[in-house]
């Protein structure tokens, strides 16, 4: 009887062309820039948000920064579609991301929610502010799961032998 492995082979994230091509393409530099810039935009907006939910103050502040958030968001997955057509051959739902693009559409449709309340008057500024963070807790669960898949990375790459072929 053979000893049972003490640790399950895991599928890697990208094959050998997948992971040439992202890092041979200028959309993953894209990524790592604005990925960042979105996540400290969030920072920024989710303490305006929250000062006016606590206090009824700031309500203009919270508002535009809640747009340069929904602006970011729209880029980074603009660019994000055209990474992933780049690396994997289609703009969205590559099976790698299919999980992180699926919450990242409930994260658009928040926004867009948002947008939608705010420019026809549907929701007052409370249920405007709502909307907001239900949209930021949608985000940070995909921005936990980008990280957990750069980590991922990280670890194929950390096992990868130097050949560059895939144990």
């Amino acid at each position: 009887m053979q000893p049972k492995p003490t640790h399950s082979p895991h599928k890697r994230l990208y094959t050998p062309a997948e992971r040439a091509r992202r890092d041979a393409t200028k959309w993953t530099l894209v990524q790592g820039i604005l990925a960042p810039l979105q996540f400290l935009v969030f920072g920024v907006s989710l303490v305006l948000v929250l000062r006016f939910v606590w206090t009824g103050e700031g309500y203009g502040a919270a508002t535009v920064s809640i747009l340069i958030k929904t602006a970011f968001l729209y880029v980074i997955m603009v660019t994000g579609a055209v990474w992933e057509k780049v690396v994997f051959g289609q703009y969205l739902f590559a099976p790698a991301f299919f999980w992180e693009d699926v919450i990242s559409f409930v994260v658009i449709a928040l926004h867009s929610f948002y947008l939608y309340g705010l420019i026809t008057g549907a929701l007052d500024p409370a249920a405007q502010m709502a909307t907001a963070l239900a949209a930021y807790a949608a985000y940070v669960v995909n921005a936990g799961q980008f990280l957990w898949k750069l980590r991922m990375a990280r670890r194929d790459a950390d096992t990868t032998p130097v050949t560059g072929v895939a144990a």
